[in-house]
């Protein structure tokens, strides 16, 4: 690789980034507020929350992960869980959100609102301008010539 202007690759050897197999782009935590505003709606188990965390784009959640996460929201005082033994079967513990976690998840719904709105922004932008082509430029620079 032959380098100038101070270890920068010249022009014509610069592929530009590689394209993702899959854009994933959500923010960090998404677990917790999509945990809570499940249990919002219903006491769950873990097995349950985790079949149903596929409907916010996490399909593929580890057990492993999903539980530390739940035992560190309730440590944190955003859930809490009880055993469940009516059912026939091993128990299951069954979790429920707490007034702090209600008080949590309302934070995160407005940093969410925020997050819409610079994402409205974005696509706003980027749907709104042509994107420079080479024959666009092209054509642009025969005009300037006819002048």
């Amino acid at each position: 690789m032959s380098e100038e202007g101070g270890g920068r690759r010249q022009d014509s050897e610069y592929q530009g980034p590689k394209k993702p197999h899959k854009a994933e782009a959500r923010p960090t935590n998404w677990a917790e507020p999509v945990i809570l505003v499940m249990l919002r709606q219903w006491n769950s188990y873990g097995y349950e929350l985790m079949e149903r965390m596929a409907e916010f784009g996490m399909e593929a959640t580890n057990p492993g992960n999903l539980y530390r996460t739940l035992r560190r929201m309730e440590k944190n005082g955003a859930v809490k869980s009880a055993w469940d033994t009516s059912k026939g079967g091993p128990p299951r513990r069954v979790y429920s959100i707490t007034d702090a976690g209600e008080a949590y998840l309302e934070f995160w719904a407005e940093a969410l609102e925020q997050y819409q709105r610079n994402v409205d922004t974005f696509f706003r932008i980027y749907t709104g301008r042509p994107r420079r082509t080479e024959d666009t430029d092209d054509k642009k620079d025969e005009d300037k010539k006819d002048d």
